[in-house]
Order: structure tokens, then sequence, then C-alpha cells
């Protein structure tokens, strides 16, 4: 008599946020694959739909309940998971039917909701134990966080509150995963965390052994020369400018670490920068950038602003012009400023009007951009390194340069790009730019 095996749960995915959250997710993913379920691409396919939600701001925390009402009318099994669990009672207020509510990193509570939404038969384990980690990002890059939650007090960020304080993850644990990355075909390795320049700090910088011998520190400096040694394209993401930064640089001239650096400066404006309780020496940040460019020519500073925070007059944002000017940095993000609740920061007096709020953003993006322009101009007529994202079926191709991070930066799109396939690192002449992308031909 033939076996009759019932076929395994499928489970589908709605990941909302940063990349942090994206690691999350398939890392739940790829327990849940190990289990024996099974993953559905839609709604309608699955019999449990998980919803990783973000709740750093309001606009997130909104786009995070949109989506959790939409999964309950496409599907009606949905568990929700991520930073607004720290939220489960507004969110079972206003979604009763959901089936469990669990927070941040919390990978062991929602893989044991699955199981009590939809039990695997027993039957669906067999065949069904993936080779490697399941991944929701192309093959050729991969994030590889190091450690979670932040030290940082800053007025308008409530992060410690989600996701506590920081947690180091071992150095020789982040090489593991990085060699497997490595080997199942990774060409670019994006290092996250919300604070990259601490990492370590938690585990004092202690040194642990590797298997191949030898034994790696626990600091951002010792990590990133031996990520650098694995053949990789290794990208910092979330970098605070702490002294010990200025060691990294050589790194990046010496070709092991990529010369890009994601830096969150926020505002330049000495009043502003106490009143957000960040590091407030800019004078001293533009000499650095200096020295940084003199030893890594190439370097590609990327950061983030926010404009109308609480108290910000006319003469603190003409500073922050003043300070991009001088700065010149490559790409640059900027956010009006959003009430968040349980920041500091919205007991602050002096609240910038919206109006003026929208006007100072479109004043600094106006400002950047054509800063970009200029800079990506410069750069025609030059050979550059270009790791391909996209192929077509008419020649063309597009991917991103070292100075490129995925879904945050700038393209370069291809023209006779015939024999270049998804993942390959292709030497690119630049013909043109404009103020985000370049293009060019594989030389």
């Amino acid at each position: 008599m033939a076996l009759k095996f019932l076929p395994p749960p499928k489970v589908g995915m709605v990941s909302l946020g940063c990349p942090k959250n994206l690691v999350d997710s398939e890392r739940i993913l790829t327990k849940l694959r190990s289990d024996g379920y099974a993953m559905s691409p839609d709604y309608a396919g699955a019999d449990v739909v998980l919803v990783n939600t973000c709740g750093f701001l309001d606009s997130a925390k909104e786009e995070s309940l949109e989506a959790i009402g939409e999964a309950i009318a496409e599907n009606g099994r949905v568990i929700v998971t991520g930073c607004m669990g720290k939220e489960a009672e507004l969110i079972r207020e206003r979604f009763p039917d959901v089936l469990a509510v669990t927070g941040a990193h919390q990978y062991e509570q929602v893989v044991g909701a699955v199981h009590d939404a939809v039990p695997i038969p027993s039957s669906a384990f067999l065949n069904l134990v993936p080779e490697r980690d399941l991944k929701l990002t192309p093959r050729h890059y991969s994030y590889l966080k190091i450690s979670e939650g932040c030290n940082h007090r800053c007025a308008f960020c409530i992060i410690p509150s989600l996701r506590g304080d920081l947690v180091s993850r071992r150095p020789d644990a982040i090489l593991r995963e990085a060699e497997k990355l490595v080997a199942a075909g990774t060409r670019e390795l994006l290092v996250i965390s919300q604070d990259t320049s601490a990492y370590g700090v938690d585990l004092r910088h202690a040194s642990y052994p590797l298997k191949s011998g030898g034994e790696v520190r626990a600091h951002m400096t010792d990590l990133s020369r031996a990520l650098g040694q694995l053949g990789a394209w290794v990208r910092l993401h979330y970098v605070y400018p702490y002294p010990h930064l200025d060691q990294v640089i050589p790194l990046m001239a010496d070709g092991l670490v990529l010369p890009y650096l994601d830096i969150p400066f926020q505002h330049a404006a000495p009043k502003v920068l106490r009143a957000m309780k960040r590091p407030a020496n800019e004078a001293k940040v533009l000499e650095r950038l200096k020295n940084w460019r003199m030893i890594a020519p190439d370097i590609t500073i990327r950061s983030t602003f926010v404009v109308g925070f609480p108290g910000e007059t006319e003469a603190d944002f003409q500073y922050l012009l003043d300070w991009l000017d001088e700065a010149q940095l490559d790409r640059v993000g900027a956010f009006r400023f959003e009430p968040v609740d349980g920041a500091s920061a919205n007991a602050l007096p002096d609240p910038v009007p919206e109006e003026v709020k929208e006007e100072r953003y479109q004043r600094i993006m106006e400002k950047t951009a054509a800063i970009s322009t200029a800079k990506l101009r410069a750069k025609v007529g030059h050979t550059i390194d270009v790791l391909v994202d996209i192929t077509d079926d008419e020649g063309g191709a597009t991917g991103r340069s070292k100075a490129d991070a995925p879904e945050i930066d700038g393209e370069v799109h291809l023209r006779d790009a015939g024999t270049v396939q998804l993942g390959d690192i292709v030497r690119v002449i630049v013909e043109d730019a404009d103020e985000h992308d370049l293009f060019g031909v594989p030389v």
C-alpha cells in the first residue's frame, strides 16, 4: 500500500523596514523551512502570513498597520512580529483577529506561534531541509548583522526601547556565517547593526579563537580586516565617527573594505546636535573627512539628516547647508522630523511648523542633488567596477559601483552588456551621469 504524504503548510511573509528587519525575516523563514514548512509568494497560497513590522516613525507604524490590515483582509490568518510588537495592545485593539504578536528578533516566539497556528504534519519533514539559509535578497549580496540594539539615547529615537542595548555577536560566529555566504555565491557583504562602530564594546573587545587557527578580536577594525580577506566586497553601514574609525580607512586604501561609509550625522549645527543628544564636534568631522579622502581618495560618504527638529532656527538650518557645502558628501538622504511615541524630543519646546519643515526639506534636497550631480559627472570617462544586479533580454544590465548600496544609493545602467550575468563584477567605462545614476558600457 502506497504511503500518503500530506503537503507541508505554507507560510507567507511581509517584511517592512530596514535591512536589519530583513535579516530577521531571513532567519525566521530559514528556521521554518528547516522545520518542514514551505514558503508562499502570495496571500492566497499561504496557510498563515507573518508581518514583520517597523515601528521607528509614526509613518512607519501606519505602514505596518496597513500591511497587517491587508494581510487579514487577503488571508485572515496573521502573525505579527518586529518592532511594533512592543505595541501589542494597539495591534490587538485594531485587529482583534491576529493570531499572535511578538517583538523584534524574538525568533523562538514567532516560530512557536507558527507551529501553534499551523502544526507541521510529521510526514512533511521529508526532503525539506534546505542546504543553506533561506535568503530574501539576491544570491550575490547578503546583509551580515553583527549586533543588536544600541547604547545611544538620541532624543528622536526609540530603538533602545524596541531592540534593547547593544548586544554584539561573537566575531568567530560572524566570520563563519560570512564564509558560508561567500561559499554560496555572495559577492558583497553588507555589514549592518544599529551602531557598527560600537561593535564589541559589550564583549570588552575580547579575542576569540578561529577554527582555522589564530584568533580575532571583537572590534570593528579587526572584524573588518578579517571579513576583507574572504574575497567579497565588504560594505560598512551605520557607522558612528568614533576616533577608532580612522583605523578603518587604511583598510579601504588597501582594498580590504569598500571605500564607502554610511555615517548618520543627522545635523551639523552644534545647538541642534546637543538637543538631539548627538556628538557636536562638526568642525573636527570636516577635518577628518579631509584626512580620510587623502588616505582613500575614492571614498564615498553617505549620510542622513533630520530637518525641522524642535528648536531648529533658520540660522541653524543655514549652518547645515553651509556645512554640506564644505563636507561635499556623496550621498545624502533627509527626513522631516516626526514625533515618535516614547521619544524625549516630543517634549522639547519650539516645534517647527510643518510648512517650514517642508520648505527646508526641499532646500536640502536641492543642495545635495547639485553636489551629487557634480560628483557623478566627474566620473564620466573613468573606468569603474560594477556588480551586476539585473540583466534583461535586450542586452542591457543594471548594477552598482563600490559607491552604491542596494536600494539606497544610485545605480549604474549598462548598454551592450549581453554577455554579463547576475552577480558578475565587470569593468565599465562611464559614459554619462545624472544626479543619482551613472550610464556606461562594459570594457
